[in-house]
Parts: C-alpha cells; structure tokens; sequence
C-alpha cells in the first residue's frame, strides 16, 4: 500500500489477493476509511458465527494487517 498523508493506494498485488479472498472488488478506496469500509461490507456479506465464516473475517483482517504494514 503506498500512502501519502491520509490518502492510500492499494497496489495490483494487494487489489488481487483482496478480490481472491473476498470476490468483492476493492474500487475506490482512496482514505484507511474507505479500507474499513471496504471490509465492514466483506464483512457483512459474509456474515455469520461459523468456524468458516470466523476464518474468513480473520483473513481479511491479516491481509488489511499487510496492507497497512507495509
């Protein structure tokens, strides 16, 4: 993720292993909140108390963890 002041851009690496992940496209995200915001919908559309499902929240979260990190 290359970041300037508040504003973000994911790079094709990180926009291919976000829709790999989640098959939801990761389009205009500009700001960290439009990441959140990203996530909260992934999120939302997979919701539920599953194991699979609690898995899947925690991928995303380690692959924004990535993002933010670098």
């Amino acid at each position: 993720m290359l970041q300037l002041g508040s504003h973000i851009r994911l790079t094709r690496p990180e926009i291919e292993r976000l829709r790999w992940l989640t098959d939801i496209e990761p389009v205009e995200i500009r700001t960290l909140v439009d990441l959140e915001a990203y996530v909260a919908k992934c999120k939302a559309h997979y919701w539920g108390t599953s194991a699979d499902t609690q898995f899947l929240h925690w991928m995303i979260d380690e692959q924004v963890a990535r993002c933010l990190a670098a």
